[in-house]
């Protein structure tokens, strides 16, 4: 029995020893060099779920005379109480028209300018603004050296601007932001400009300047660029006619271009009065915001609110107007009756823009 069990094992030793010497230097222990398993091939993320968001657009913004001396004080309340509305949305834009600068030489021709130290910045960031467009009429009111002093400010700030910058693809290129899953892309542009300035003021692809919305297929082609990556594309404009109730021909021409080139909401402002607000097919257009952070004397100049828009992906389901009164250049939201008044008449200004009251209807 001894023996058998010896002859037994030195066969066993034999055969390792044999196939030991017939396999390679090194080997790996053979669970390592199995062939991986079909589900070990990455697969692609999962998609976002989109929910809906909401961004609140307050009108026209300078610091000068009163406002200048508030943000002197303060720049954190420079805005007033106005920045309980605006913090409340997921976003927050207004039309910043003021050249950020202390120098700079005046633009000539021009009766009124305007200009703000960078601390602007830091009242619309503490009064809960996201992003501004200073596309407009007096955002290069320092001409060049003042557009060299916003630019270096916005560098230097971070804060959020469009509308502006060192040459045309930076002027026309939008600030793009994920809100609770919607990529939403915003433009700006401005088709005001005073006819002797607008060579000097156009960002073109080798000169700092204003994106303009007179150059139509240069801002059209900026839309459907965003178009191709944004579930939200937000056009805002400077554009209308000063103390004109109702949209004026180059308005209503360029709207439903942009709206075709895939623009889902377009809002602006310049009028210094409330234009009306609804929707353009699917998208929805306001013609204008009136005077916002503005020095004002009162009457239909001062005014005011914030138009809150409730949005997933490219539709606008809910538009709210939060009324308010400009006294001594802020922004003061109306209570009680003068509220509940304030917004049946802002509602009735639709009625000479050819919007409609819900998308795809007719009023």
């Amino acid at each position: 029995m001894n023996l058998y069990r010896a002859g037994v094992a030195g066969m066993t030793t034999a055969v390792v020893i044999a196939l030991t010497a017939c396999s390679p230097a090194q080997s790996e222990p053979s669970e390592n060099v199995a062939d991986p398993p079909a589900t070990a091939t990455p697969s692609a993320p999962a998609k976002p779920v989109r929910k809906p968001y909401t961004i609140s657009f307050g009108g026209d913004v300078h610091f000068e005379g009163v406002l200048r001396r508030r943000l002197d004080a303060d720049p954190r309340t420079a805005l007033g109480p106005i920045g309980s509305v605006l913090r409340k949305a997921d976003l927050a834009m207004v039309n910043l028209e003021t050249a950020i600068t202390t120098g700079g030489t005046k633009a000539p021709g021009k009766e009124f300018t305007f200009r703000a130290p960078s601390t602007a910045f830091t009242a619309l960031k503490a009064a809960g603004v996201d992003v501004v467009s200073m596309a407009n009429n007096h955002g290069m009111d320092y001409m060049d050296s003042g557009l060299a002093d916003s630019l270096a400010a916005i560098r230097k700030t971070r804060f959020p601007v469009v509308g502006i910058g060192k040459d045309a693809a930076q002027a026309y290129r939008p600030w793009r932001k994920t809100v609770n899953g919607n990529r939403v892309a915003i433009i700006g542009a401005t088709q005001v400009l005073d006819d002797h300035l607008i060579p000097a003021w156009t960002a073109t692809d080798d000169k700092g300047g204003l994106a303009s919305a007179k150059n139509e297929q240069r801002l059209i082609q900026a839309v459907r660029a965003a178009r191709k990556t944004a579930d939200t594309v937000i056009v805002h404009l400077h554009w209308g006619t000063e103390m004109a109730g109702c949209p004026n021909p180059a308005q209503r021409s360029l709207a439903p271009k942009l709206v075709k080139a895939g623009a889902d909401v377009i809002v602006g402002g310049h009028a210094h009065i409330l234009l009306g607000g609804g929707y353009l097919d699917s998208a929805y257009v306001n013609y204008g915001l009136g005077n916002f952070v503005f020095y004002s004397g009162g009457g239909i100049t001062a005014k005011t609110g914030v138009l809150t828009l409730t949005i997933n992906g490219r539709k606008v389901m809910k538009d709210t107007w939060t009324p308010a009164q400009i006294q001594g250049g802020i922004p003061i939201p109306a209570t009680g009756t003068a509220r509940t008044q304030a917004i049946s008449s802002w509602k009735a200004l639709r009625g000479c823009t050819g919007l409609a009251r819900v998308p795809n209807a007719a009023e």
